[in-house]
């Protein structure tokens, strides 16, 4: 299927990579079908793309990548909405924003996909642990030239 977005032009995908979030996202309850864009093999962000509004996306990550103890309380009947029996068959993002020279993540509002089923939730974390801009990590800024 093609995929029109305003970020890569018209990017193509298979069917049976689009993720269904029934609930949508929270702030865009009305978008509902997404992909997952690689923008290459080892990237460790990549982009949460609706199906239907090319012009909404969001970066993800994974947010073990950098806090390795991070983990998400799914309740029973979360699991129920989401079809799972395991969450050995879920895949935890989080969504991405660039805040002056940092990337903070979301970590109270998780994403959790089903990886069989391809649905997913978005959930909300009451744990003061974690933050809606939770640091992930600083950008370098360029050295700048000196002028002559």
């Amino acid at each position: 299927m093609e995929v029109v977005t305003t970020r890569f032009g018209t990017v193509d995908i298979a069917e049976d990579r689009v993720i269904t979030f029934p609930r949508g996202l929270l702030g865009f309850q009305q978008q509902r079908r997404y992909c997952l864009l690689q923008p290459n093999d080892d990237a460790c962000f990549f982009w949460l793309q609706c199906v239907d509004e090319p012009g909404l996306a969001f970066v993800v990550a994974d947010p073990a990548q950098f806090f390795p103890d991070y983990s998400v309380p799914v309740r029973p009947e979360q699991m129920q909405d989401l079809r799972l029996t395991s969450l050995e068959d879920s895949q935890v993002f989080v969504i991405v924003n660039k805040v002056g020279d940092t990337l903070t993540g979301n970590l109270q509002g998780p994403l959790v996909i089903n990886t069989l089923e391809r649905i997913g939730e978005q959930l909300v974390i009451a744990e003061k642990k974690w933050t809606t801009r939770h640091e992930l990590l600083r950008l370098e800024r360029p050295v700048q030239a000196a002028s002559a």
